[in-house]
């Protein structure tokens, strides 16, 4: 008998153009929306948690952007006396970060940043902190629709450089390295996480291995970070944040991050 194969590997031509296109569906959502075509801020950030938008919302610092025509999320403009950023709360997952990213780039997006929630995978500094990633393990699915099958997808370096190159030295303090991107939370086993140990990857998170792939494939400028938080539940007491659940921290790391890209633009 002939061992079967994943659909997820099979007719896949990384080279040719999708049928269904991102420009068209935002088009079409204008259309039924009644809604004007404008772009979103050169800066746009995702926050699959949605505590960022959240504490931004009620702070006044955050208001919702009323021509943003995605079907399924909203975007919120923050500015913060520098700098404007589009902000989409909630779009977690390998697939919804894509799906939101692809739609980002399509509406004037210039550089797309993610800050997602992690597990702590390698022990190290007490949790909070934060990690720019420089390389994913893919785990996941949507990665491999945009590339070919292999163990990482990987951040550009030289845009991890500049941005980490303004990181240093202030705070909140940014550790650099590889983290695991998993579809499936809930199958964190003993083993797996004993394998990413054994790669040196240092969290877990839902999503910086697709994004990475999407921004390799097309050519886009993206940024994933991690906000190690928890220990999986293990402990009484996981997943602080820090104040206003890392809101604060967070937007201080997007206004350096801002500050780093628009000095090598």
């Amino acid at each position: 008998m002939t061992a079967e194969t994943t659909p997820l590997l099979e007719a896949k031509d990384y080279a040719a153009p999708s049928v269904f296109r991102p420009e068209n569906l935002l088009r079409e959502a204008r259309r039924q929306k009644s809604l004007r075509l404008e772009n979103v801020p050169d800066i746009c950030v995702l926050d699959p948690d949605g505590d960022i938008v959240r504490q931004l919302r009620a702070a006044g610092r955050a208001g919702r952007c009323e021509s943003w025509a995605c079907y399924h999320t909203d975007l919120d403009i923050v500015d913060d006396g520098n700098e404007r950023f589009g902000i989409v709360g909630c779009a977690v997952g390998a697939s919804f970060a894509v799906l939101v990213a692809e739609q980002l780039f399509a509406s004037g997006c210039k550089l797309l940043i993610s800050i997602t929630s992690s597990g702590q995978i390698t022990e190290g500094s007490p949790t909070p902190y934060f990690v720019l990633i420089d390389r994913a393990l893919r785990d996941e699915g949507t990665s491999h629709h945009y590339l070919p099958p292999a163990r990482f997808a990987h951040a550009d370096p030289a845009l991890a450089d500049r941005i980490m190159l303004g990181l240093q030295g202030g705070k909140p303090t940014v550790r650099r390295g590889a983290t695991w991107t998993t579809d499936a939370p809930f199958r964190e086993t003993e083993a797996a996480i004993a394998a990413a140990r054994a790669h040196g990857l240092l969290a877990v998170e839902m999503e910086a291995a697709a994004l990475y792939a999407f921004a390799r494939a097309r050519q886009k400028p993206v940024l994933c970070f991690a906000h190690v938080t928890n220990q999986m539940a293990r402990i009484d007491g996981d997943f602080e944040k820090g104040e206003a659940d890392g809101a604060h921290d967070a937007m201080a790391l997007l206004a350096a991050a801002a500050r780093a890209w628009r000095a090598g633009s």
